[in-house]
């Protein structure tokens, strides 16, 4: 008979066939188990462990490693403004102008008026011997509140120190009239020695004469002739405020330093004198300097009754 059996179907019939019989011993009988499935099991846990490594090594390498910076955040352009062709940055620690632009108007006359929640600013004069005799009351009467009055002078070019030849008469004409008084003195100081020796010739003066308006320092560039002051630089124009302002105030009368723009801003370091009242010369309604200032010249042309020709017209804001 042809044996067409399978291995399976040997495999079988073998272990009927040897059920059948008496049991021999195991090495002397050829057994095969019967084939199973594939076994995926440790090729699983292979890749568990493949996994679980992987995460681990992840995690250390990533706790090791410097951690990532936070978004860069551009900076702010820094506060700038113009005067005239010059680009200027704010001075630290300067108060800024705190006077509200539409409060600022003029009357009929011509005169610069400003009302706000703060109050009204004073409207006032200055003058000197170039306004001859004076009609105070006249003045009051047209609506004038006080007179910043020259005192004197240094000369320009010597530098001696010359009193105002219409002074004392315009003191007690304004004083008369009721109007509030204060004065500023023509500086062409080189030194704070200079400026310490004007600050005690007003002192002489005064003669302890009380004011309710400052004493104020008033340095300008002679631009018409030669004069001893030509090229002074701004820190030594500083210096010179300082020094007059701080004996004026060691007299127990209240200093302030007058200036035009140009010199507020490109000249003098406002800083330094921020203590004292500051008085500008901006012909422009309303102002637009960039600082705080007290007293604001704000014409060289103004028409007041009792004063021959044109005068400088001023308000207060205290």
């Amino acid at each position: 008979m042809h044996n067409d059996l399978s291995e399976w179907d040997l495999e079988e019939w073998e272990l009927e066939e040897l059920a059948g019989r008496q049991t021999t011993p195991s090495s002397h009988v050829r057994t095969r188990s019967r084939r199973s499935g594939p076994n995926y099991l440790p090729l699983v846990l292979s890749f568990l462990a493949m996994l679980i490594t992987g995460t681990v090594l992840f995690l250390l390498l990533r706790g090791d490693s410097e951690p990532e910076p936070p978004p860069e955040i551009p900076e702010e352009e820094p506060v700038t403004f113009r005067f005239g062709d010059t680009l200027l940055t704010p001075l630290e620690g300067m108060p800024l102008n705190p006077y509200n632009k539409d409060a600022f108007s003029t009357d009929e006359k011509g005169r610069a008026i400003y009302e706000a929640d703060r109050g009204r600013a004073r409207a006032g004069v200055d003058v000197s011997t170039h306004q001859k005799d004076i009609d105070w009351q006249a003045v009051a009467a047209d609506g004038i509140e006080f007179a910043m009055l020259r005192l004197g002078h240094r000369g320009y070019t010597e530098g001696g120190l010359f009193l105002d030849q219409t002074f004392e008469q315009n003191l007690r004409g304004a004083l008369d009239a009721g109007l509030e008084v204060g004065v500023y003195f023509f500086s062409q100081a080189v030194t704070p020695e200079e400026a310490e020796e004007e600050a005690d010739y007003v002192l002489a003066a005064l003669d302890g004469q009380a004011l309710t308006f400052p004493v104020a320092f008033d340095w300008e560039y002679i631009t018409e002739d030669e004069a001893r002051t030509d090229g002074l630089d701004g820190t030594a124009m500083t210096r010179c405020a300082a020094a007059f302002c701080k004996r004026i105030e060691e007299a127990g009368y209240r200093p302030a330093v007058y200036f035009n723009r140009t010199q507020g801003y490109l000249h003098y370091d406002l800083r330094e004198l921020k203590d004292y009242d500051l008085w500008l010369a901006e012909y422009a309604v309303p102002p637009d300097f960039y600082y705080r200032f007290d007293l604001w010249q704000y014409s060289d042309s103004g028409r007041v009754d009792g004063i021959q020709g044109d005068v400088d017209l001023d308000l207060a804001f205290w």
